[in-house]
């Protein structure tokens, strides 16, 4: 199992500063640049400690948002890919559904993969709802701008015999020649993410790594979605290395200690939703029946609220066992956190990737620099014991036959 560790950069000193809101329209003069200097360092240093220890590297980004002062993966990318040597870097995502230029995000990226020497992974991904207003775009036609967007960047990285036209509904370029070319050939590993099973078949169908998580129950269906789509095309079982689950984790000498790093790290959970209702779902974003859905079991988002039982938990007041028992949390001593991931992992049928989110919320430079640690030299080398359980596969193959057979 790969392991990458995971941090949006957040800026706590700011969450208190408007009651009604940390993202979109919270006043950037809330930010000292002089504290922003230090904690941004912080963070790159952490993702440097990952290339000492063995693990990964996961970058994300997210705008005009306190909680997330990575206005652009490939900032920290670009500095990581040289000051690295042996970690794999995961954008995850570059938000192309967003962005203005997706030709500008395929060199970028292609450029990060020469520096490292083909270290990078890229995931491209939509924007979540509260990017679309400070981008100016259409929530109704997000998805079609995505694919298109996504259509650009693989064959900009994948043309090599001189300049091409691109005419599309949302973009267009006369002359499209990228200088450099991706270090990977023909490109990069794709990953993409997901929050339910219908997003699924479009990502199985191109056979892109697929990432979901701190919902197992929502999860599971996600997966086994998945693992469906490829035996409804007649394909084996995708790899497990097609699978990646993200948790906030944190992992102490003690349990105490363990779940105290959680309840800080939780912070994210506490502040991130803290945004108007506008903002949240714009008309036109989500499918009419996930807003049913939705609107039924009187909830503001489907997101963050199962626990693996089926009940609804609500992440920002939940117990750190809550947390756990729900797949959105790991926590405890090294012996407690190979366990639960054992437990996840057995349960959602197999997964070679673990996104950890090892700092969040409230945990300061020095616990983060602890939790890597600790994690990386108790619990990384047994993550290697795990055995994927038997596939579900050939179930799923077998039950597609069957109704066929039956007309």
């Amino acid at each position: 199992m790969k392991v990458w560790h995971s941090s949006e950069n957040p800026y706590p000193p700011a969450w208190t500063a408007d009651p009604d809101t940390v993202r979109v329209t919270l006043p950037n003069r809330h930010f000292d640049p002089k504290v922003g200097a230090r904690m941004i360092n912080e963070y790159l240093d952490q993702w440097a400690l990952c290339d000492e220890v063995g693990l990964n590297i996961m970058v994300n980004e997210h705008h005009s948002t306190s909680t997330c002062l990575t206005a652009s993966v490939m900032l920290p990318l670009a500095i990581l890919a040289r000051e690295t040597k042996k970690a794999r870097l995961l954008a995850l995502g570059a938000a192309i559904g967003v962005r203005s230029d997706p030709l500008l995000v395929a060199e970028e990226l292609s450029y990060i993969d020469v520096i490292s020497h083909g270290r990078l992974e890229m995931g491209l991904v939509k924007g979540v709802a509260l990017e679309l207003t400070p981008a100016s775009v259409n929530p109704a036609t997000l998805t079609e701008r995505f694919w298109e967007a996504h259509d650009l960047v693989l064959k900009a990285m994948t043309s090599h015999d001189g300049p091409f036209n691109f005419e599309g509904d949302y973009f267009q370029y006369r002359n499209v020649n990228i200088w450099p070319r991706p270090y990977q050939q023909p490109h990069p590993a794709v990953w993409m993410t997901s929050f339910g099973p219908q997003s699924t078949i479009a990502i199985a169908d191109h056979d892109y790594k697929l990432c979901a998580g701190l919902i197992a129950l929502g999860t599971k269906k996600i997966f086994d979605s998945y693992r469906a789509r490829y035996a409804e095309t007649g394909r084996p079982a995708p790899p497990v290395d097609n699978f990646g689950y993200l948790v906030l984790l944190g992992v102490g000498h003690t349990e105490a200690e363990g779940h105290a790093r959680l309840k800080k790290i939780k912070g994210h959970f506490e502040n991130n939703e803290n945004v108007p209702a506008q903002f949240q779902n714009p008309p036109g974003y989500a499918p009419v029946e996930l807003n049913v859905q939705m609107k039924r079991r009187g909830l503001k988002r489907s997101l963050f609220k199962t626990s693996r039982d089926g009940k609804q938990v609500n992440f920002v007041t939940a117990s750190i066992p809550e947390l756990i028992d729900a797949g959105a949390g790991i926590a405890g001593n090294p012996d407690q956190v190979f366990e639960q991931i054992r437990d996840l992992y057995n349960y959602l049928g197999g997964f070679g990737n673990l996104l950890a989110m090892m700092q969040g919320g409230y945990l300061a430079h020095e616990e983060t620099q602890d939790n890597i640690r600790l994690f990386a030299k108790e619990v990384l080398p047994r993550l290697q014991e795990l055995v994927p359980p038997q596939s579900r596969h050939s179930d799923q193959l077998e039950a597609i036959r069957q109704k066929a057979a039956a007309g």
